[in-house]
């Protein structure tokens, strides 16, 4: 049976309350990023815009924004983004007597999730439609974009699971914080995350440095690519998608330990990054990271319009043990095209990649090389600086 996404049905326009609407009201932004008295506030779910006697759908949509008049088109843009001179709709009606329609009814309410997944739900048809939505986002020139906590990195199998889907074209982007690449290129370095072996979890001698000697190293080498062309990297998923060219956003926060060079340590400019692939997205996965997927969550359309004009949702995925990130998750997107999945991350990316990629009773344990518990140059040179009183 060929797979079919939810494809949104616009309202009836010859309908007489549409054509004796009103077009929309604009005001003009007298100084950069502060918006006009009045200014209607954007939602996730679907708004038409009726300029000229004509109602437009902006390509794409996002929450708490404003609606930008610019050449006949409607342009969603952040607040902060706002240039003197543009013109933003007004008002605050939403029934679309005064221009603005939002229009929940175009997807079907299968699209819409409700409250109360919970860690006891069923999400066998989850993961079935799922499964199913990668492949066709995969093979009809969708933008899968993962928001990955760190978490997710800890784990040996969900590693080599992580850089199977890669490598089988299921990653086309990846969004993250500085902990979460940091941990991951540790892995390849040290073979550690947080200092304890990846396979075994056993804690090696003064592990909690190797982050710290991680980050030292690679902004000795200037940059990750640099690092990883060096040769120091043995294998996870930022060596793997660097190497494949696929973009990853790494979004600092307050307390980052370096950060790596490519952190974005100004938020404004990793939320505007972020949004720059967001914008491309079909199918967005967040694991494990309440933060970056709320971000996500907010900035992210709802929905996209294909090629051939059908306008399908944007689904996202909210994984995660606790019941309460997700819930947040959902609120954040109110509720269209949400998926909850209370379950452990590391389970999900490993129940993915046998799905897609790996056939079920082939095993993870030799596809990357289990690190040692002992480790190389760095802990040689810890003990002698030690004996030597250097420390």
């Amino acid at each position: 049976m060929k797979f079919h996404l939810p494809i949104f049905e616009k309202p009836d326009f010859s309908n007489e309350a549409y054509k004796n609407a009103k077009n929309i009201t604009v005001a003009e932004v007298e100084k950069d990023g502060v918006a006009p008295d009045n200014f209607y506030l954007t939602t996730h779910l679907p708004t038409f815009y009726k300029v000229d006697g004509e109602w437009l759908l902006p390509e794409h949509n996002s929450l708490n924004c404003v609606a930008v008049l610019k050449d006949g088109d409607i342009l969603i843009k952040e607040i902060r983004d706002l240039k003197k001179g543009e013109q933003v709709v007004t008002g605050r009606t939403k029934d679309g007597s005064n221009g603005v329609l939002v229009y929940k009814e175009g997807f079907p309410k299968s699209v819409y999730s409700e409250p109360g997944q919970a860690v006891e739900t069923s999400f066998s048809r989850d993961y079935k439609f799922l499964f199913e939505q990668m492949e066709y986002e995969r093979d009809n020139g969708g933008y899968i974009v993962w928001v990955l906590g760190p978490s997710v990195v800890f784990d040996h199998d969900t590693r080599v699971a992580l850089n199977h889907l890669a490598e089988a074209g299921y990653i086309n982007c990846l969004m993250a914080g500085n902990a979460m690449a940091t941990h991951d290129l540790e892995g390849g370095f040290l073979g550690t995350a947080l200092g304890q072996n990846i396979y075994t979890q056993q804690n090696v001698p003064n592990g909690h440095y190797n982050h710290l000697d991680l980050l030292n190293e690679v902004r000795s080498a200037g940059s990750i690519k640099k690092f990883i062309a060096e040769g120091n990297v043995k294998d996870g998923i930022i060596k793997t998608l660097s190497q494949m060219d696929v973009p990853f956003v790494l979004a600092g926060s307050i307390r980052d330990d370096g950060p790596l060079p490519e952190v974005y340590g100004n938020t404004t400019e990793g939320l505007t990054h972020m949004k720059e692939h967001l914008d491309k997205a079909t199918l967005i996965i967040g694991l494990a990271t309440m933060l970056h997927n709320l971000a996500a969550a907010n900035l992210a359309s709802s929905y996209r319009i294909r090629e051939n004009g059908d306008i399908t949702p944007v689904y996202m995925y909210g994984i995660d043990v606790t019941e309460n990130v997700a819930n947040k998750m959902a609120h954040a997107r109110e509720n269209i095209a949400f998926v909850p999945m209370i379950t452990n991350v590391q389970d999900f990316v490993v129940n993915l990649e046998r799905a897609l990629v790996t056939p079920a009773d082939k095993t993870f344990a030799n596809e990357m090389e289990l690190p040692e518990e002992e480790y190389v140059e760095l802990e040689n040179k810890r003990r002698e600086n030690e004996e030597g009183g250097l420390l």
